[in-house]
């Protein structure tokens, strides 16, 4: 038998291996999608747990993210007019002020901005007048798919709703009823436009821009002429001051009118204060600003009477945070100046557009004194005892928003070398969201023009939203200290 010998053996074929080829285009575009969700659950995650530890934190990044990118977009050469070359710290002005609805500028709106700068402008003034916490809340529903219940409870304490499972219908509110108070303005405004010359696209597109200007207390002229062109034609003056009315009462109290209107005895607490204060208000500056400035040459002394009662309400509609003017406020008289600083200090309704320190706190403040006058040892109103933790928030946001401008005032003191009465004035527009001015602000130097910029996002994300961004909470103590009273005057 002879022996054979075994074949030799073939070596065994590979299959290629992954690492040694290059991946095709399909596996390429699935690792990034598989690397991208990656992220994007991170920052979902990071986003759901602010959202549920800390809403106003929340709405404080986004409020500056915001402003972040409006600045960059107006930075943009696309933005600027022909032959303007806007610094940054001008297109931050203007960005600052449009998300915050103030409506001050450093620049000329209707020259130093192209057609797409002033569109970025219009978006920016839509996004800021929807609120800050509004907007919080709807990224947080947008990545969670659901509000938690601390997030609720502050969105429920901003927008005034009545119960927690209102807060998202409440949202959704809030943007369909802001749209559509622009909409009816510029509706309104669109015929007297087209009666005054303007062609249909150039009308409709100034009537859009009042209309949102207006509604969100802006303030902002696409227009070189300026507003003050209307000082005699209520048909464009008196629509832009109901519009700035109507934002300027607040979400709260709007929703509550447009159900309740018809029974005023259903209406909240929070909403007659802020009726009642607001009318007080608008009628004390109508008298107050028709009796300085009637004879007045260089403002109202050469105008008819039926242009001089139109300027005058429409200006004691403004310092509730409109903005606009129908004349030169720089030639005012000073205690005119004085009396527009107290009402822009004041402010408008919670829960609106308006800057301030919102009416309520100053009608809290008032049934507070009354009430110590009297020897009471409740504030009452309307039928309803107000909680002594009301009154005490009420008066923190009177001391913050006071130190605000008394700080931002004596920097720009120091910065500028200006009088007090102009600075006082341009410092109160700022912190109030206002937009009111005696023509100092385009002329600041750069380090003034920061102060005011600081100065506008703190008075937009407001007092209380501010002190719950830095964490301040309502701490309950098991051990209280023995009560004693020190004398107080």
């Amino acid at each position: 038998m002879s022996e054979t010998s075994d074949p030799p053996k073939q070596p065994r074929r590979l299959a290629p291996s992954r690492s040694n080829r290059p991946p095709s285009a399909e596996e390429f575009d699935q690792e990034n999608r598989i690397r991208g969700d990656v992220w994007l659950r991170a920052g979902r995650r990071i986003v759901k747990s602010l959202a549920r530890s800390s809403p106003a934190r929340l709405a404080t990044l986004v409020f500056v993210a915001v402003i972040v990118v409006i600045s960059a977009l107006l930075c943009i050469p696309a933005a600027h007019a022909a032959g303007h070359d806007i610094r940054v710290v001008d297109a931050a002005f203007t960005a600052v002020s449009a998300v915050t609805v103030t409506g001050l500028t450093t620049v000329d709106t209707a020259t130093a901005w192209s057609p797409l700068g002033l569109v970025i402008i219009l978006v920016a003034i839509k996004v800021g007048g929807l609120g800050v916490l509004t907007l919080a809340s709807m990224l947080g529903l947008t990545v969670s798919r659901r509000m938690g219940l601390t997030q609720r409870l502050i969105t429920a304490s901003e927008t005034r709703a009545e119960r927690l499972s209102e807060v998202r219908s409440v949202i959704s509110t809030i943007v369909i009823t802001s749209t559509l108070g622009e909409l009816v303005t510029a509706i309104v405004l669109l015929p007297r436009l087209w009666m005054l010359g303007e062609s249909f696209g150039e009308g409709a597109w100034h009537a859009i821009f009042y209309g949102v200007s207006a509604f969100n207390n802006a303030g902002f002229v696409p227009e070189v002429e300026g507003f003050a062109q209307y000082s005699g034609d209520p048909w464009v003056a008196v629509p832009i001051a109901l519009s700035v009315f109507i934002g300027s009462l607040g979400f709260p109290v709007v929703l509550v009118l447009a159900k309740r209107w018809r029974t005023p005895q259903k209406w909240t607490l929070h909403t007659k204060i802020t009726l009642a204060t607001t009318s007080i208000l608008v009628l004390m500056t109508v008298i107050g600003f028709g009796l300085m400035e009637w004879n007045n040459q260089a403002t109202l002394g050469p105008r008819g009477v039926g242009e001089k009662i139109n300027i005058i309400f429409f200006s004691a509609i403004m310092p509730r945070s409109g903005g606009f003017s129908l004349i030169d406020l720089a030639h005012a008289h000073e205690g005119t100046w004085l009396l527009l600083d107290a009402m822009m200090f004041v402010g408008g309704g919670s829960g609106s557009t308006a800057g301030g320190i919102k009416v309520t706190t100053l009608a809290l403040l008032a049934l507070a004194i009354i009430a110590e006058a009297r020897g009471d040892r409740d504030v009452e109103v309307f039928n309803r005892r107000i909680p002594a933790s009301t009154v005490r928030q009420a008066i923190s946001v009177l001391f913050i928003g006071a130190t605000m401008v008394f700080a931002a005032t004596l920097a720009l003191l120091e910065i500028t070398g200006l009088s007090l009465d102009v600075v006082l004035f341009e410092t109160l527009s700022a912190f109030a969201t206002v937009g009111l001015s005696v023509g100092i602000t385009p002329t600041l130097p750069e380090s003034a023009k920061w102060v005011l910029i600081a100065l506008m996002m703190l008075g937009r994300i407001g007092t209380m939203t501010l002190s719950a961004a830095l964490a301040l909470r309502d701490r309950r103590r098991v051990i209280r200290l023995p009560e004693e009273s020190p004398i107080v005057g």
